[in-house]
């Protein structure tokens, strides 16, 4: 079990690095949109 979780991370750690990005850009654009209604 341990070994196909490893191989899979391996196989897959580009796709993961993007979606760790795509991510934490999802997370910035929330906070920019909740503070908006602040600075009005």
């Amino acid at each position: 079990m341990m070994t196909q979780i490893r191989s899979a991370l391996t196989r897959s750690r580009h796709t993961l690095l993007e979606d760790a990005v795509g991510a934490a850009a999802l997370v910035v654009m929330l906070l920019a949109a909740l503070h908006l209604p602040g600075l009005a």
